[in-house]
């Protein structure tokens, strides 16, 4: 098993309440790792431990075999944690095409320079188009975020963190606020990253037929500690997973 993000007892309290209680958990590279759980479970905030937000009162997380529990969120990006948030995080007053355009000139490193090959800026030009036929927003290039309906806001900001070379992408309920047309093609974005098999992506999601499409396998968080964690089809079947509280989740996913 090659593992590319691991937590050892990771735990966090906040006075009396421990909201992540000692949970282990190995991803294993390139595969599409969901987390499910009733509300307070513990999924975002386990999520805010992974990406630097929050720090645990206990234990520590990995990536590639390194401790990373002391590092911050922008010193993990720089690693390759990409992290999406509920709520969308784009540049409302630039285009799709400049949104994008300015994470893969930050990721390259690349300022403005009136001096440079204009080869160069075709490069970035490129792989700006590229990230965006990815997400499938190509034929919005050129309008402006603002714009945008809610579900193609979601989409340009996965582009935004494909372009970071994020190698492990964070994504914290992404169809959260859309409308049932939207949702198909935020799954096939998904989809098309998860098959190209060159990035892990750990998804916290409710809509249940969502997460088993998608998922390699599931996790399963309940009062911050981890119930089960193995293929969709045995957490599906798993009994104690069931009598806890599959039920409600089917219910917030409807």
């Amino acid at each position: 098993m090659d593992v590319i993000l691991e937590t050892k007892d990771l735990t966090i309290a906040f006075g009396g309440h421990v909201a992540v209680n000692e949970v282990n958990i190995q991803i294993e590279r390139n595969q599409l790792k969901s987390i499910i759980g009733p509300n307070g479970a513990g999924k975002t905030t386990f999520f805010n431990m992974l990406s630097g937000q929050l720090t645990p009162t206990k234990g520590s997380v990995h990536l590639n075999g390194e401790d990373i529990t002391g590092l911050t969120p922008t010193a993990r990006t720089r690693l390759g944690i990409g992290r999406s948030f509920q709520i969308t995080n784009v540049f409302p007053n630039l285009t799709c095409h400049e949104n994008v355009r300015l994470a893969v000139q930050s990721q390259a490193g690349v300022r403005y320079n009136m001096f440079k090959h204009f080869k160069h800026y075709k490069e970035i030009d490129r792989k700006t188009n590229e990230l965006l036929s990815t997400v499938l927003l190509e034929s919005k290039a050129q309008e402006l975020a603002v714009n945008l309906a809610h579900g193609e806001k979601r989409k340009l900001e996965i582009a935004m963190l494909l372009a970071l070379e994020s190698e492990v992408l964070l994504l914290d309920e992404p169809t959260a606020g859309m409308s049932l047309e939207e949702v198909p093609m935020i799954l096939d974005v998904i989809r098309n990253i998860r098959d190209e098999r060159n990035r892990t992506i750990i998804l916290i999601e409710h809509k249940m037929d969502m997460v088993l499409d998608l998922s390699d396998s599931i996790m399963v968080l309940f009062h911050g500690s981890l119930l089960a964690d193995g293929d969709p089809k045995e957490i599906m079947k798993n009994e104690q997973v069931q009598s806890a509280y599959l039920g409600g989740l089917q219910d917030d996913a409807s």
